[in-house]
């Protein structure tokens, strides 16, 4: 199953590849009179995404979402210009982008903020994983290393002091349980439930699964920090981060009370406003 997952992620980056060789990169001068473009993952938080464009097009202003299938291709997209922002990754993520990439790109503003949580379908909530049980934890550095804290905190496993959200599956010094990782694409977590005891990941792909959030059999600490840290946002190139169109829209996007309700309906209170 894990082979067939594999093989259908790296056909979607190269679809999402040649979507994104068709788009054209916009000059600062050119871009007064286009769309805003906003690169995007999948997620059911874009619904509410899709109320504030509805708003921006009564005040004058045009914006499309361009959907990407992985955590990488919205941050090559705004740093080749070929969108004008994206908003899906919270700020130490793009801190890891920017660092092994050598890009420059800003974190223009807060978006939401929500935990992530340890989900399953085959387990309810108040039960104990059993001995052996796979857990699938996301690949990339900064969110392995959220998930394994998370663990941590509910007593599952135990870390090498001082790690934090560095922590790496080599930093795991105890596994009572014998729990068997499992390191997949964050944006694919939907995907494979189905073959794994549970999955550590955020609520938009536990809902994409068709769990709900309160499905979830732990959570991540609600600290004032981590809700900052951990929030969505939006990100441009330094040349673009005072795009009018940019500040516009985030306005929009902030002062709506129907993004809140939306953002309020699929995440219940597992979600903050930082901004």
């Amino acid at each position: 199953m894990f082979q067939q997952s594999l093989f259908l992620t790296l056909a979607r980056r190269a679809v999402a590849a040649l979507a994104l060789a068709g788009l054209t990169a916009l000059a600062p001068a050119q871009a007064a009179d286009k769309p805003l473009r906003i690169g995007v993952i999948a997620s059911v938080a874009n619904a509410a995404t899709e109320l504030a464009i509805a708003e921006a097009r009564k005040a004058g202003l045009e914006v499309q979402l361009v959907e990407f299938n992985d955590w990488v291709l919205p941050n090559i997209a705004v740093a080749d210009g070929s969108v004008d922002a994206n908003f899906f990754q919270h700020e130490p993520f793009l801190e890891l982008f920017n660092a092994r990439r050598g890009a420059n790109l800003k974190p223009i503003a807060y978006g939401y903020s929500t935990t992530i949580g340890l989900f399953s379908k085959k387990l309810k909530k108040g039960e104990p994983l059993p001995d052996g049980a796979t857990i699938a934890v996301p690949n990339d550095p900064v969110n392995t290393g959220r998930a394994l804290l998370l663990l941590e905190s509910i007593g599952l496993i135990k870390l090498k002091p001082g790690v934090a959200h560095q922590a790496t599956l080599q930093d795991v010094t105890d596994n009572p349980k014998r729990l068997k990782f499992v390191q997949i694409e964050g944006s694919q977590s939907a995907r494979t439930f189905d073959d794994v005891t549970a999955s550590v990941t955020y609520t938009t792909f536990a809902k994409q699964a068709g769990l709900d959030e309160k499905d979830g059999l732990a959570f991540d600490n609600k600290d004032p920090a981590n809700v900052r840290r951990y929030a969505i946002r939006w990100v441009a190139r330094p040349d673009r981060a005072e795009d009018p169109r940019l500040l516009k829209f985030i306005a929009i996007y902030q002062q709506s009370a129907e993004v809140k309700a939306k953002l309020r309906s699929l995440y219940g209170d597992l979600i903050a406003f930082p901004w």
